[in-house]
């Protein structure tokens, strides 16, 4: 959904507390701290969406619980910056966003990061025919003074770069996160988490691969001799990766270890939702069942 339909479609924070009433709980509300529907809404008029649940006594909003939960900006706000983020093919940065939305930098980016968190959704198993692949997030070394002619610069799999691990059903979802090591062990775990038992795993000849030949069909393809051979190749995992690294080449420029995965997630749930006509509509959804 661009900006304009988000303007016109939710003019106010009122009409984007009623959609995110619809949204949660349809028309049967319920309180969130013990999952009564013994509810009634407050009467009181300067204190809008509140609720009363008769048998915890506590006061609720459909905030409680969410992403949005305590938050002092207006939904609308809100709103405009899912959208922002959404339809950012690069990402996009705080400043940007607060430019965008009349934000201070700081408001903006802890925006972003409750965006970015309420991506993180729990599929199905990758099936068909799966890619797995990592790749390594950084900038280039830059030259040391008084560098000398013979020190080489490590690339790809030795580096000091932050290494993400991923995999990708053909026609499907993806699944990457950052990982503190690329062994054989921390593979054969993403994979066994993320992977269906019965698929067709396509690799490169990395022997951290090797034992997942033993849990099922695996098929791996030399990038020395050639980068395809009929259907094996790693290509559309490849694809992803070259998406990763253009929202922190051209955006980012840099984050740090700690905040890597949400920057990783929303890439995966960009990618995912790719064939989906109303991407809003699925983050909304989402964001209203993902806590803070």
């Amino acid at each position: 959904m661009d900006l304009i339909k988000v303007f016109q479609r939710f003019p106010d924070h009122e009409s984007c507390l009623e959609h995110l009433e619809q949204v949660r709980w349809g028309d049967r509300p319920a309180c969130p701290l013990c999952g009564s529907v013994s509810v009634a809404r407050k009467a009181d008029s300067f204190r809008q969406g509140r609720w009363n649940c008769h048998d915890c006594k506590s006061s609720f909003n459909v905030l409680s619980g969410t992403i949005f939960q305590k938050t002092k900006l207006p939904l609308q706000k809100w709103f405009l910056a899912v959208s922002l983020v959404l339809n950012a093919k690069k990402s996009i940065s705080s400043y940007q966003l607060a430019r965008d939305l009349d934000l201070n930098q700081k408001s903006a980016w802890f925006m972003a990061m409750r965006i970015r968190r309420a991506m993180v959704s729990e599929g199905d198993l990758l099936s068909g025919i799966v890619e797995a692949d990592e790749t390594y997030v950084g900038g280039r070394p830059r030259k040391p003074n008084k560098r000398k002619d013979d020190v080489r610069h490590t690339r790809g799999r030795g580096t000091d770069k932050l290494p993400i691990v991923g995999a990708v059903e053909r026609g499907g979802n993806v699944v990457a996160k950052p990982s503190p090591r690329i062994t054989s062990n921390d593979l054969n775990v993403f994979l066994q988490e993320n992977v269906d038992s019965d698929a067709l795993l396509v690799t490169d000849q990395f022997r951290g691969y090797w034992g997942m030949s033993k849990r099922m069909k695996h098929a791996t393809i030399d990038h020395s001799v050639q980068y395809s051979e009929g259907l094996v190749h790693t290509n559309t995992i490849e694809g992803f990766w070259s998406l990763l690294k253009r929202a922190w080449y051209g955006t980012h420029h840099h984050y740090t270890k700690g905040f890597a995965l949400a920057y990783v997630v929303e890439a995966c749930f960009k990618y995912n939702v790719r064939k989906v006509s109303d991407p809003f509509s699925a983050f909304i959804r989402s964001a209203v069942s993902v806590t803070a």
